[in-house]
């Protein structure tokens, strides 16, 4: 019997590997995210289900969808905490699979941020500062621009749920990231600390950052955002500028009779001339809603005259990015656009500051 000759570990050429990079699909260069049938799985289920996104450079884009949508697994696959099933991606040029050649220029805040509960905001920032070797200034600098100076030399543990995303915040800017990735930064704030972070985020993109932030407050987006990716069920809907999405949808004109008797008149009259008519219960206040252009409003107003009806009021209706949503989800009730989450407090959360991170569970959200 001759011996077996034991098989030699196979090894991979550097060459093969440098072709496996030449074909990888390229991002254009005016992106910062740029993703192709980014995929994740869990078992048999999909998370996320072959999304292309393409967020521009300097943008401040909104990331939306329903709880379980698939935006915090796939916020995790872009900062590379867990790895796609399948499909590419890329942020600021660099794949995904790489996350060290891109994470010193991002600065992140998913799930809620935890800090020391011992320390003071400033020491926890100190503390991260020192990760990046930079100096205090810095600190103080941030610390400032989430408007929590007042407040710096207290406990982390005497912070209300508004602050620590303040100073959540703040521990992202630390680095002056290229790209920012926020996830649910208005959570917990009143109308005042939202006002500020609106400020902050337009402040942030004006200066070349690109900000990617996600959101179930779609009006917080409409009134922030300039570019729009929107999922449910882990798959892409839409994507790209807010107005876009807007103007997509039907216009809508508003007539409401001097004589609320005469609104089921009306509604019949419009319905003969061809135009369509919401029905009355989804009218309120006597009112007519027609789908018709702002184009057509002396028209519908001369018709209404004609008919001997006199209008207290005539206005164009422009739907809202809910509304544009519910459309586009199917939605029925407030349940796809949930209006408070898990307190940052009762769930582990993550910061990443420049090139810090540690790796964790990827849970749909």
């Amino acid at each position: 019997m001759t011996a077996e000759t034991p098989a030699r570990p196979l090894r991979i050429r550097r060459g093969s590997r440098r072709q496996a990079r030449m074909d990888l699909p390229q991002p254009p260069a005016d992106t910062a995210i740029w993703s192709q049938g980014l995929t994740r799985c869990y078992g048999t289920r999909r998370s996320v289900d072959k999304i292309d996104i393409h967020v521009p450079v300097g943008a401040l884009s909104g990331f939306v969808g329903p709880n379980g949508a698939g935006k915090t697994t796939t916020l995790r696959m872009l900062l590379g905490l867990i790895r796609p099933s399948a499909g590419h991606g890329f942020v600021l040029g660099h794949p995904i699979e790489r996350p060290a050649g891109y994470l010193s220029r991002v600065g992140a805040m998913i799930e809620g941020p935890t800090f020391h509960p011992g320390l003071t905001g400033r020491a926890n920032l100190h503390l991260l500062a020192r990760l990046r070797q930079l100096g205090p200034d810095r600190v103080a600098e941030t610390l400032s621009m989430v408007g929590l100076t007042s407040r710096a030399d207290d406990r982390f543990t005497s912070y209300s749920l508004g602050m620590k995303q303040r100073l959540g915040i703040a521990a992202a800017l630390l680095p002056r990231p290229e790209l920012l990735v926020l996830d649910e930064p208005t959570n917990g704030l009143d109308p005042a600390g939202i006002r500020e972070i609106r400020s902050l985020l337009k402040e942030l993109a004006g200066g070349r950052m690109t900000v990617f932030v996600s959101s179930h407050l779609l009006s917080e987006v409409e009134q922030i955002c300039d570019h729009l990716v929107m999922i449910r069920d882990g798959q892409l809907l839409f994507q790209g500028h807010v107005t876009e999405l807007l103007a997509a949808e039907d216009p809508r004109l508003i007539l409401t009779p001097e004589h609320p008797g005469d609104a089921a008149r009306l509604a019949a009259l419009l319905c003969d001339h061809g135009l369509r008519v919401d029905p009355p219960e989804e009218s309120s206040n006597g009112s007519v809603s027609v789908h018709a252009p702002e184009g057509r409003a002396a028209n519908l107003n001369k018709i209404a005259m004609n008919a001997g009806i006199a209008l207290r009021a005539l206005s164009a209706c422009r739907p809202t990015l809910e509304e544009t949503f519910l459309v586009a989800t199917g939605g029925v009730d407030g349940d796809l656009i949930p209006r408070s989450r898990s307190s940052p407090d009762t769930s582990t959360g993550l910061l990443i500051a420049g090139a810090a991170g540690s790796n964790a569970s990827g849970r749909s959200s």
